[in-house]
């Protein structure tokens, strides 16, 4: 019997992060990874961006599990969310797994949650008509994992994020046999990471990117301050192994990042034990040749900790005269201010700088010819681009065709979009809600556009508050209009201004308390017209207004008063 299958991307597409791919095969709804993404710089006020489960809510009692590529937060930063509200299983790598329990155990809605399950690259677990299958790839993080589900007619297969280069050893490796092994049958569908595609030149090898930190070590005369990204525990695994051969110690305070903790408590990062320094009375008993300081964290803060220490704000590891920081994190593009201004603070405390993407070509992200590679190992029949802003689907795309691929089998997919295999060829079905859920502290999609777009003008133009005391029946304001601002102008230097603003609101006021069908809520929206044509005449600017207007009765008051 044919089976009935359809790909829908709910997140990772045309964005930097979020990955989810589910994919329906009859009855059953497999999901592949379960990732956030962390804000966008209009984004005020939000934590991170994870994906809309609608249709998986509105399918629940489909969903088979939900099966990780990696450790990454972009594969697995959302589970916490998922699995508090679908109890179903989670497969992934032992690293991967280990990684998934912190972030579920840390959230307090899903930290009972327990049905996890440890796959390696043999494993295959067989359902009624699907059996899901797994292979090495190569990234950031040890034991990565693609996936690949099999049925009568094929194969559909996700890479997860990875990369190929020959030189990574032991867990960091690419099973190159397992991927050749994978193409020996037929691959229906490839679904490709396309991070990197749009870097147009040869990437440098991890064995250059080791030799490049070990001869910023050796090089160095004085101390070496290393920022990098702890998600990135391939380059915390070269950092080490430089540091023991240069003959330096590493101090990492009492504050190291949980997840190098984890990775080295389970022997996937390798250190010598005495490597590690945790206490500033043993960093005083070296040399300053002998130290390298390693400011470590998630997402931007290495480059905020190494702009306190240039900002002489950390104590006994601030940045001094013959200081090397090695920033061994590719900043995003939308860090280039921030790069911009650690260079200045670093120089201007006498230190200097070197960024390990300025002068090597890297990334964790497969490249065109890495995806050219793929393509050539498995000959999928169709290629689908995912993980990566648009322009990096497109050169992933312009790739696959330059390998020969019919463009008609190149489908170039949004969140939400549904396609549908019948057994020869995949169609447009019905696209289904696949947008943002926005996580604000304990809030989950608590916050919309609106609210957004609201704190959007508070940052840019602040708020302007009115509270005013009337008597309805009496038809008269009990007191002067009292203003308070915030983040628009200063009150003290513009009282004209704020005067002008009292009296517009006393007469707006008057005016609605004089007409015969008094309304409360036209009251306040003539206020806020009002004040807000005034405030822009004047000022150029649009501040949030927010009337308050309070009722009294005063001869009510004086009766009770006299009894």
């Amino acid at each position: 019997m044919k089976n009935s299958v359809k790909l829908i991307p709910l997140g990772g597409l045309r964005e930097d992060g979020k990955n989810l791919y589910a994919v329906e095969i009859n009855d059953g709804i497999y999901v592949l990874d379960c990732g956030l993404k962390y804000p966008e710089n209009d984004m005020l006020g939000i934590d991170v961006v994870i994906p809309d489960f609608s249709y998986l809510r509105d399918n629940k009692e489909k969903i088979v599990g939900v099966f990780l590529s990696n450790g990454d937060m972009d594969s697995i930063g959302a589970l916490p969310y998922f699995v508090s509200e679908f109890d179903v299983p989670v497969f992934g790598s032992k690293l991967t797994i280990e990684m998934a329990k912190y972030e579920v155990n840390g959230n307090a809605k899903s930290k009972g949650f327990d049905n996890f399950n440890i796959i390696n690259e043999k494993s295959e677990i067989i359902f009624d008509d699907v059996t899901v299958s797994f292979f090495k790839t190569s990234h950031s993080v040890p034991d990565s994992m693609g996936i690949s589900l099999a049925i009568d007619e094929g194969q559909i297969v996700y890479t997860g994020d990875f990369k190929f280069d020959p030189a990574l050893r032991d867990r960091f490796a690419t099973d190159y046999g397992s991927i050749a092994k994978v193409g020996t049958k037929k691959v229906i569908a490839l679904l490709s990471d396309s991070e990197n595609a749009d870097n147009p030149f040869p990437m440098a090898s991890e064995l250059q990117t080791e030799k490049y930190i070990l001869d910023t070590f050796e090089d160095s005369k004085g101390r070496v301050i290393v920022a990098a990204n702890s998600a990135n525990l391939l380059r915390i695994q070269q950092i080490m192994e430089a540091a023991e051969k240069s003959g330096r110690k590493i101090f990492v305070g009492k504050h190291l990042d949980a997840k190098v903790r984890l990775a080295m408590k389970l022997n996937y990062l390798k250190a010598p034990d005495d490597l590690l320094i945790t206490k500033l009375s043993d960093l005083k008993k070296l040399e300053d040749n002998e130290i390298i300081i390693l400011a470590t964290n998630p997402s931007t803060e290495p480059i905020n900790i190494v702009q306190r220490m240039a900002a002489q704000q950390q104590r006994n590891l601030n940045i001094k005269s013959g200081d090397v920081v090695l920033i061994a994190t590719s900043p995003a593009p939308a860090m280039d201010n921030s790069m911009a201004k650690t260079d200045d603070m670093v120089y201007r405390a006498d230190g200097s700088v070197k960024v390990i993407s300025n002068d090597l070509n890297i990334s964790n992200h497969a490249s065109a010819s890495d995806i050219q590679m793929l393509i050539n190992l498995l000959k999928p029949d169709y290629f689908i681009p995912v993980s990566g802003e648009y322009m990096m689907m497109n050169e992933s795309k312009h790739a696959a065709l330059e390998m020969g691929m019919d463009e008609s089998h190149v489908l170039m997919l949004n969140k939400g979009d549904t396609i549908e295999y019948d057994g020869a060829k995949f169609h447009h079905g019905n696209a289904v809600e696949a947008g943002n859920t926005m996580i604000d502290g304990i809030g989950v999609g608590d916050i919309g556009n609106i609210v957004l777009r609201d704190r959007k003008v508070l940052s840019e133009d602040g708020i302007f508050i009115i509270v005013v005391t009337i008597d309805r029946k009496k038809k008269i304001i009990i007191s002067r209009p009292k203003i308070t601002s915030r983040g628009f102008i200063y009150v003290k230097s513009n009282k004209s201004l704020m005067n002008e603003a009292s009296e517009i609101v006393s007469k707006t006021i008057q005016l609605n308390l004089d007409n015969k069908e008094f309304d409360w809520s036209h009251l306040k929206q003539s206020v806020r017209e009002k004040i807000s044509h005034f405030l822009f005449e004047k000022t150029k600017r649009r501040p949030v207004i927010l009337p308050v207007i309070m009722e009294v009765n005063q001869h009510h008051r004086k009766k009770r008063s006299s009894k």
